[in-house]
């Protein structure tokens, strides 16, 4: 009973000791709640502040860029196709088989190397033919001319014996005659071997086409026939080979018609290989043939330019990347095309929504340019442009290397993410209004 007292003692005691330390306990913990909790709002606050208050300040929705110095270069590009400036196809003028072949694609030829032969058989018969024929018309010859001089005798004989009443007028007509026709005869035979003649000279000049040589010097690039394989040039004349001289190769670009009234003759142009490492071949525009080509209701005009080949590094049918140099400037002052606007104007230097190209306005050479001062404001200047492609533009006079330009402004969203710390997206920029 006694114990029982004691323990029950115990607890009440221990009771009394743990209701005062829990008290000082919740004393201490509200404010530290409060704290928090205002902590919370405060952040929140600035957040929204940020989001919605700060981001309607215009310095901090600008697109800026340095002004820089490189180089500048106004083009129109194209697509080409290399060809040799000087090649040949070579043919045959006979008909037969190709009985020898004696160079192949690749092979470096002189002007009158002999590169096939033609069976020539049957040219060869036709000459031996005409040859005989010859022999057998200078036999008559001979005959003809030995029976005029016998005639010229008897008709020389009737004249005298005439003078001497020793004849009568119709052996002298007789005798007359008889010499015309000897000469007439031979004179016949005259023509008949100037026939055979010439005869002779278009069989040997047909047995002489059975051997083909190398109208000029360069490199064989291509074969179109087969040793053994029998031409026929009744039709067309049939194509061996061609030599191309590869020294010098010409560039044939197609161009729209959009753009070839930029290009002019004499104009600087280079052009780079598929696979060359993009190493340039420069050359001058020279010639645009006034005939276009269309492809798929696309109007193509040729644009013709030469590039020394000393090398042979370039080949035929390669596909070139060219370039037409409208105008240039080397170590220049740039800037991005869209931080230009015309004066009194509502739209930067990017392309306009109905496509056309917005280097027009500045065609005068000058431009407005938002630059960023020291005071973080933007203020307008007056630039003078030069050379402008469709990124960058040329500044003559207006701005200095390191100067900060406008060249657009941020989309709401996209302004509030670069304030709280967001990546600024392409998508989320325009680029295309002014302030």
């Amino acid at each position: 009973m006694t114990s029982d007292v004691k323990t029950a003692a115990g607890v009440k005691d221990n009771l009394s000791v743990g209701k005062p330390a829990r008290s000082r306990m919740s004393r201490l913990g509200r404010p530290a709640l409060i704290l928090a909790a205002c902590l919370v709002l405060a952040g929140g606050g600035y957040y929204a502040w940020r989001t919605w208050f700060a981001a309607g300040d215009p310095a901090n929705s600008l697109l800026t860029a340095v002004v820089t110095r490189s180089d500048i270069e106004d083009t129109v590009t194209a697509t080409g196709t290399l060809q040799p400036k000087d090649y040949v196809d070579v043919g045959t003028q006979v008909s037969g088989q190709l009985k020898k072949l004696l160079v192949e694609i690749g092979a470096m030829v002189k002007k009158g190397q002999l590169l096939a032969e033609i069976d020539p058989s049957v040219y060869q018969s036709k000459v031996d033919a005409d040859r005989a024929q010859l022999l057998n018309q200078q036999a008559q010859i001979a005959d003809r001319q030995a029976q005029l001089q016998l005639a010229n005798l008897q008709f020389t004989r009737q004249q005298n014996m005439a003078r001497d009443n020793a004849t009568t007028t119709e052996a002298v007509q007789s005798a007359e005659a008889t010499q015309q026709s000897a000469l007439a005869q031979l004179n016949a035979i005259k023509a008949q071997r100037q026939q055979t003649e010439s005869t002779l000279r278009g069989d040997m000049a047909n047995l002489g086409y059975t051997r083909i040589f190398a109208p000029m010097a360069g490199t064989v690039v291509s074969q179109a026939a087969k040793q053994g394989q029998t031409l026929n040039a009744n039709q067309q004349a049939p194509i061996i080979m061609r030599i191309a001289d590869l020294s010098t190769m010409t560039v044939q670009a197609q161009v729209s018609e959009a753009d070839v009234p930029k290009l002019r003759v004499g104009m600087d142009v280079y052009f780079t290989t598929l696979g060359g490492d993009n190493r340039r071949f420069y050359g001058k525009l020279r010639q645009i043939p006034p005939t276009p080509t269309v492809v798929n209701n696309v109007v193509l005009y040729d644009a013709l330019f030469d590039v020394p080949n000393p090398d042979h590094v370039l080949m035929t049918q390669m596909t070139a990347q060219v370039f037409f140099v409208i105008s240039s400037a080397k170590d220049a002052v740039l800037v991005p095309l869209p931080a230009l606007h015309a004066a009194g104007g509502r739209t930067r230097g990017a392309r306009s929504a109905n496509g056309t190209d917005p280097r027009s306005q500045f065609a005068r050479g000058r431009a407005l340019v938002s630059v960023i001062g020291n005071d973080g404001k933007a203020v307008e200047r007056e630039v003078k442009v030069g050379v402008m492609n469709r990124v960058s533009a040329q500044i003559t006079a207006g701005l200095e290397p390191g100067d900060k330009v406008v060249v657009g402004t941020r989309a709401p969203a996209a302004t509030a993410r670069a304030q709280t710390g967001g990546s600024l997206t392409p998508s989320a920029a325009t680029t295309g209004q002014r302030r």
